[in-house]
């Protein structure tokens, strides 16, 4: 691409075409001839006569100027101009595009790719063969015409760890020996390896490095101290005060993914961190997520929360009461110790405690509970507690467990315990046996100093194996544990304190609480803690923060967890063993994020460029203009531009309304057409552009549900505005509800009243969970109200279990959208509407209810995004699902309602749902 005064030119050859301008301008004074004068006598007859039509004997100069200036312009539109071009560099062979294409670069992802994009438009036009390599998953570059990597850049990704020694190796040997240039586009991190990395590109061709000089944010892991979530952020670059927002996100009571709270943070000038303090409470504080930094789309921005950050809550309970003076020997003493530092400890009486829903409850030597505790007890485990038991003399003494296994035990015991190495005993005191794989305890490192004096035995069993986790090392059981629902009870054979063994003076009794989730870590664990476990990934961050499952992804090792470098293998995300929960984070504690400096022999270039702007469009454009105003002037000056042409003219511009009107009438036979045409759902335009925009997805998912599970083929849904449209050609109409909505204008009440009585279906939506039953503490119960007063809706009741709705193409008694509120109003049932005895209904044979009311927000659920993927999140996990499944389920027998009517209330559908309902 030539450029000429900072506009480049793709064909510079036409511009060649200007130098003929001169000689068409002598050409165009030339014509038409001057006119030749001879002496006619007969002329004097032609005296008094006008001419309509006359020729100048000379072109004028500005007509002259409006030609040339019309040439000119087709001359330049043709030659390609362009604004901002990028400017030609240096070499015309093979170049190669490195990106870092880690977390680091993100938050600038699309100003990367726009560069890439121009870099690859100036070598397409260079007829330069290009490869892409991203140092985070490095692959041999394979060179080919830039026209091929443009369709690929939608798939060119940043990752959420950065390169390493390892990738950088990788990197290296996958170069080859071809000679190329090499355009490296850094997200402005240090990183080891780099330096390898730039003498190896170095060895094969010039190296220009494109890097953006803006601080890079990042968020270390959350910690829990002094009983507040202690939050640190850190950047790349140390410069002016700068303040950021602090977003803690979580699960409300509904289980929907929300922004539970915010707190800001403050970089002093000069400083590269900034740390702040979250408050929460306990009940909060289990429901979060992650942190991020808001505006910062980036996995480095943002900080995964696991069990180190959610103090568990456990209850101590136990069956004597301490005795004064000697604290050492009170059963709860060494559990306290271990678990006060990482535990939020709860003391009470056990029925008193169960109503808090501990998420543990341990206790110390209680053998007898009764009937009522027994119960509460088991329906706590049952629903996922764990219940942490320790021996005792009275645990020994009683009749608990002995011939049949009782619920609230993991195994059978023998009558009055064994005890080893007193002095009424033969044998010594017992050490601990290596901890099998299977068991939780496996990798940890047993004391040489930790003996057992005394246990309570368990009875042999066909099940005793498969629950023994730890046992002494003659192979008596230690701790044995079994599952009660979704809950596990857990027995410890010995006493919480130092009366019947060692284990509780020693480190191994804290390990052995926190591998078992009674405890949770103050952060990241040593690698040694968890040898011989293995993790699966739950949820697994992207380069841009965004949390997705991790699907198939095997599971890791524990050691590998902790101690190998982010990458493809081991990714940033949430890792699950038993009960327990550790999140990698891109970011550590150790992390300095240290900004990238170059050699001085390495051009580096921002990464700010200015779009190229095509003008041969707009000259184009220009040259047409120029000639038709040269062809009006020629008739004016020929004089043919006035009399009966100009009557024409005035002709024409009084009939152009007409045409418009034509038409609008033909726009709305289209409207007409295109509703009639096809089966179509329809929404009110509430004037808020984004409850519209959810209006019309849900529709569309709601369609595409109709399509494969029905006979029933919707077109596109359709937008309706109630002042303009035509209401008859949709059979039902979704209305959703907002405070600021306009109310209708009194024509367009007539045809809603119109619709209604004629057959038609509205249904309303206050998308608030119907949280005060569509009254006027809701302002969208406020606004309903408004809206439906001058409506002519018969008397409504809540959706009678044995309505037609709950039939007509699923059997259906909950109707539940984004919300699952039980209300739904229908128009109610005739007074005299009686059920015949051996009908599973009443005989409804009416219409169908003209209006349908409810606050679940229908739409949201429904909702799909262009892919065909939920655009919301509703509930949570398999739960959240089977909601959205019921939501359309509803929609679809709301459609089928509208279409058949009450058909499936006649008497010959009886026996079939009859069968269906199990009666």
């Amino acid at each position: 691409m030539t450029v000429l005064g900072g506009i480049g030119f793709s064909a510079p050859w036409l511009l060649l075409g200007l130098i003929a301008l001169p000689i068409l301008w002598l050409i165009l004074r030339a014509v038409p001839p001057a006119p030749i004068r001879r002496r006619f006598p007969g002329v004097a007859l032609l005296l008094g006569l006008k001419d309509d039509e006359t020729v100048s004997d000379r072109t004028p100069w500005w007509l002259l100027l409006l030609r040339m200036l019309a040439v000119a312009a087709m001359i330049l539109g043709l030659a390609g101009p362009v604004l901002n071009p990028s400017q030609d560099r240096a070499g015309t062979g093979p170049l190669l595009i490195v990106l870092d294409g880690s977390w680091a670069g993100a938050t600038r992802w699309r100003e990367k790719i726009d560069l890439v994009t121009a870099e690859l438009s100036e070598a397409g036009r260079a007829g330069r063969t290009v490869a892409i390599m991203r140092l985070t998953e490095p692959e041999p570059p394979v060179f080919q015409s830039a026209d091929v990597w443009s369709t690929r850049l939608a798939g060119v990704l940043p990752a959420p760890w950065q390169p390493g020694p390892v990738l950088v190796a990788q990197a290296i040997d996958a170069l080859g020996d071809t000679s190329f240039e090499t355009y490296w586009v850094s997200d402005g991190l240090e990183y080891e390896g780099r330096d390898a990395m730039l003498s190896a590109l170095e060895a094969r061709g010039p190296v220009q490095v494109f890097q953006n000089a803006s601080a890079i944010l990042a968020m270390t892991p959350a910690t829990f101290e002094d009983g507040a979530v202690q939050l640190t952020a850190r950047r790349s670059a140390a410069s002016e005060t700068r303040e950021i927002t602090l977003l803690a996100h979580g699960l409300d009571p509904a289980g929907n993914a929300q922004v539970l709270a915010s707190v800001p943070a403050t970089f002093d000038a000069g400083a590269s961190e900034a740390q702040t303090a979250l408050s929460l409470p306990a009940e909060l504080r289990a429901r979060l997520t992650r942190f991020e930094i808001q505006g910062q789309r980036s996995a480095g921005a943002v900080s995964l929360s696991d069990d180190s950050l959610r103090r568990r809550e456990v209850a101590l309970i136990a069956g004597r009461e301490d005795r004064e003076g000697l604290e050492l020997l009170s059963p709860l003493h060494y559990l306290e110790q271990a678990l006060a530092p990482t535990a939020d400890l709860l003391n009470g009486a056990l029925m008193d405690i169960l109503p808090a829903n501990p998420d543990v409850i341990a206790m110390a030597d209680i053998a007898t509970l009764s009937s009522a505790e027994e119960e509460a007890l088991l329906s706590w485990v049952d629903t996922g507690g764990m219940l942490l038991r320790f021996a005792g003399p009275r645990l020994a003494a009683s009749d608990v467990s002995r011939s049949d296994e009782h619920p609230l035990m993991p195994v059978r015991l023998r009558a009055g315990g064994r005890t080893v190495g007193g002095a009424m005993s033969w044998g010594e005191p017992k050490e601990l046996a290596p901890f099998k794989q299977n068991s939780p305890f496996f990798g940890l490192d047993i004391p040489a100093d930790v003996r057992v004096s005394a246990q309570v035995m368990a009875q042999p069993d066909p099940t005793l194996a498969e629950r023994v986790v730890a046992s002494l090392s003659d192979g008596t059981p230690l701790v044995t544990r079994k599952a009660v629902g979704d809950g596990q009870v857990v027995l410890f054979h010995v006493t919480a304190n130092a009366e019947w063994s060692t284990l509780p003076l020693s480190g191994l009794f804290v390990e052995m609480l926190e591998r078992l989730a009674v405890s949770s870590s103050g952060g990241l664990p040593e690698a040694e803690d968890l040898e011989g476990t293995v993790w699966t990934p739950v949820q697994v961050l992207d380069g841009f923060g965004a949390l997705s499952d991790a699907g198939n992804l095997p599971g890791v090792d524990g050691t590998d967890l902790i101690e190998t470098p982010l990458g493809p293998d081991v990714q940033s995300g949430v890792y699950a063993s038993d009960d327990r929960r550790i999140a990698r984070n891109v970011v550590t504690a150790d992390t300095d994020l240290t900004p990238a400096s170059w050699p001085a022999r390495i051009p580096v270039t921002g990464l700010t460029i200015e779009a190229e702007v095509p003008l041969g469009g707009a000259l184009l454009s220009g040259a047409i203009a120029l000639l038709l105003l040269d062809v009006l002037a020629s008739l004016a000056l020929g004089g043919r531009l006035w009399g009966a042409r100009a009557t024409a003219a005035v002709l024409a511009l009084a009939v152009l309304p007409g045409f418009a009107h034509q038409a609008h009438a033909q726009s709305d036979d289209d409207f007409a057409l295109a509703a009639t045409s096809e089966l179509a759902l329809a929404h009110v335009l509430t004037g808020n552009r984004a409850v519209d925009d959810t209006a019309r997805a849900g529709l569309v998912g709601l369609s595409d549900t109709l399509f494969f599970r029905t006979s029933v083929e919707p077109a596109n849904p359709t937008s309706i505005n109630l002042e303009t449209d035509e209401l008859a050609f949709f059979p039902i109409l979704y209305w959703p509800i907002t405070p600021d909505q306009p109310t209708p204008s009194a024509d367009a009440y007539v045809k809603l009243n119109a619709y209604l009585r004629s057959g038609g279906m509205i249904l309303f939506d206050t998308r608030d969970a119907d949280i005060a039953r569509f009254g006027s503490a809701s302002p969208n119960g406020r606004k309903l109200q408004d809206l439906a007063r001058p409506l002519d809706i018969p008397p409504l009741e809540p959706l009678p279990s044995d309505h037609v709705l709950t039939r007509t193409f699923y059997l259906l008694q909950d109707f539940p959208g984004r919300h699952t509120s039980r209300e739904v109003w229908v128009e109610a049932a005739p007074p005299d509407a009686q059920q015949i005895e051996g009908m599973p209904f009443r005989n409804l044979n009416d219409g169908v209810t003209p209006v349908v009311i409810g606050g679940n927000d229908w739409a949201a659920a429904w909702a799909v995004n262009d892919r065909g993927v939920a655009a919301f999140p509703i509930g949570r996990g398999f739960s959240g699902e089977r909601q959205r499944e019921l939501a359309y389920r509803f929609g679809v027998n709301l459609v089928m309602h509208v279409l058949t009517g009450n058909y499936k209330s006649d008497q010959v559908h009886v026996p079939a749902l009859l069968d269906r309902l199990g009666q």
